[in-house]
Order: structure tokens, then C-alpha cells, then sequence
């Protein structure tokens, strides 16, 4: 049972990703009808040992069409040619969905604007509010 590294602080155990492999839509080249080279990845959300609780939950709230009211995401890749290719880039799509998830934002501090700023602010309202009173006091001519 190995452990794949989603993010530092979040791993995912090997076989808590379930793969099958269908025939793909996509390029093949003679292969196409033949050998499935797509993989449909799914992986359980809501009974993940792995996740934290918050990011399970953020994953769950987000409304993404590949999850299933059961709580399984759901992913089909088929964009490579090589079966390889796809499994490589279905995991990392997951983990993309998970990393955005255990994202935690920074706070952002409240700032007052400084006083240079508030002057400019006000000295552009006044030329603008000039520009606009020469431009009613003129007639124009066609």
C-alpha cells in the first residue's frame, strides 16, 4: 500500500484510487478501437481516511459535476495516447481539485488609505468636475 503525496501535509494511500480502463474517444491512431487507453478514476470523498475534515467538506460544498450524491469524484481522462499518460494525468487532476481545496486563503488586514492618496483622489474629482462645467459652457458647431 503506497503513499501518494497530494500536498505536505495530505497523502492519499494507493488504494483509495479505484481505475478502470475504457477505450477512449480521443487519438489512438490504429489502437482506438482496440486497447482502452482511457482511465476512469474514482475516488471516495466522504469515506476518505486521508482527508482532513475541512477539506472533505470544501470538496463536497463545491458542487463540481464529477462528484456523485454519494460523495465519489469522479474523473475520465482520455487526452494521451498511452494509458500510462492517462493514469498520470487523472491522478494529477484529483490532486489539483484536492490542493485547491486545503488552500487556506490569507487574511487580509484592513488598511486606511494614506493622505497623498486621498489628495489625488480629490484633485482628479475637481478637474474633472472643471472639465465637465467648461464643456456645458461651450456651444458646439458642426
Amino acid at each position: 500500500m503506497a503513499l501518494l503525496s497530494v500536498t505536505p501535509s495530505i497523502s492519499l494511500f494507493d488504494d483509495e484510487l479505484q481505475e478502470s480502463f475504457v477505450r477512449a474517444s480521443g487519438p489512438g491512431g490504429q489502437n482506438v478501437n482496440k486497447v482502452a487507453t482511457a482511465v476512469q478514476l474514482r475516488f471516495d470523498v466522504r469515506n476518505s481516511p486521508n482527508l482532513p475534515e475541512r477539506v472533505r467538506q470544501k470538496v463536497l460544498a463545491s458542487g463540481d459535476n464529477r462528484l456523485t450524491k454519494e460523495g465519489v469524484f469522479i474523473i475520465l481522462a482520455d487526452r494521451h495516447r498511452t494509458q500510462e499518460m492517462n493514469r498520470k494525468d487523472a491522478r494529477d487532476r484529483l490532486f489539483e481539485v484536492i490542493r485547491k481545496a486545503a488552500h487556506v486563503p490569507k487574511r487580509r488586514i484592513a488598511t486606511k488609505p494614506t493622505l497623498g492618496s486621498k489628495k489625488r483622489r480629490l484633485e482628479s474629482k475637481t478637474k474633472r468636475g472643471a472639465v465637465k462645467k467648461r464643456r456645458s459652457g461651450k456651444i458646439e458647431l458642426d
